[in-house]
Parts: C-alpha cells; structure tokens; sequence
C-alpha cells in the first residue's frame, strides 16, 4: 500500500492497532453525522476497518489513516473507495474524508482529498472521481468544490432514502485546473 505525504500529513493504510486511536474519533456523533446521526461503537470501528483492509486486499486502494506530520495523532482518514452504497452511478471510484471534530476547519480535508485526486488521476490513471455529500454537509460540499468537483447529479442512497449530492471531476479538467494555478497543493 502507499504512502503519501502532504505539507502537513502523513496519509498511510490503516492497520488493526489504529482501533485504539480511531474508536474516539468514531465515537463522536459528529464523525458520523452523515449518514448515521451518530457515533459509532468500538466494534463497529472495528468492523470498519476490517472492511478497508478487505479493500486494500481485493481492490489494492482504500481509505488511509490521516496522521498530523507535527504531533503524529491519528486525526481521522481519508482516501479513495468504491461506493457500493449507491449503486446507480457504478463503476466509480470515491474520494472521501471524515477527521475528528478537534481537527476540522484547518484544511486537513482539503489537503488529503488533494492527496488523493492526484493519486487517483496520476497513479491509477483514472478518468473520472466522484464525491458524495449530502446536502446538509455543507464543509465537505466546500472542499469538493475547492478541489474542483462539480454536481453531477441530485440522488437518493437507497439503503437510507437520504438525499445526497453526487459530484464528478475528470482527468482533463483537473488538468486544466493545475495548468491555471486553479487547484490545491499535493504531495511532495
């Protein structure tokens, strides 16, 4: 699995003793606002990352850790999936993020997803990245517009009949974007 390495973090695939640290964060209602309304229990994080490390094994990517470079704590994760919740706009390939409350509003986000699409587009040589919000989630709305995505869609995910926002970014695009100076920095 990779490592990638921004300004301020360290983005490296998540382990079985990252449960410790990432049961806290997990716990708080707000990690998981969208799309449960609530934190989630040690054994559901502990299933979480059961099913990364089935993702890491089966589709060679996954969600990673998202370590702070200065203090080393584990402030949540990010990285690209499948999204399998939402079957209609398959094949696709997700870039996503969810940090603790403590780290929100600095940037993290923007910095990892930027991580992330440049890997996508560089390394995996993909064509096309999704990013999913629901409407309500206006700071990931945010950082998916920062990181040029735009709305491909309105839906609903069936498994919870929540609306969500579908956003797309292409290759070419994003191309364009760096060319002008229009995008995020990335690793180093």
């Amino acid at each position: 699995m990779q490592i990638l390495d921004t300004e301020r973090l360290v983005l490296r695939p998540l382990t079985r003793d990252d449960v410790d640290a990432l049961t806290p964060l997990h716990a708080e209602p707000s990690f998981w606002q969208y799309p449960l309304r609530r934190g989630q229990t040690r054994a559901e994080t502990e299933e979480f990352v059961d099913r990364v490390l089935e993702s890491y094994a089966s589709v060679g990517f996954g969600l990673q850790a998202v370590v702070e470079r200065r203090s080393g704590a584990l402030t949540g994760w990010a990285g690209l999936s499948i999204p399998n919740f939402l079957p209609e706009i398959l094949p696709a390939v997700e870039v996503g993020w969810r940090l603790g409350s403590a780290w929100r509003g600095q940037g993290y986000a923007t910095e990892a997803g930027a991580a992330w699409v440049r890997w996508g587009f560089e390394t995996r040589e993909l064509d096309r990245l999704v990013s999913i919000f629901e409407p309500a989630n206006t700071a990931s709305g945010r950082v998916m517009a920062k990181l040029g995505f735009d709305l491909d869609r309105i839906t609903t995910q069936p498994a919870r009949q929540i609306e969500v926002h579908v956003t797309a970014l292409t290759r070419g695009r994003w191309l364009q974007l760096c060319a002008a100076g229009n995008w995020p920095s990335a690793p180093r």
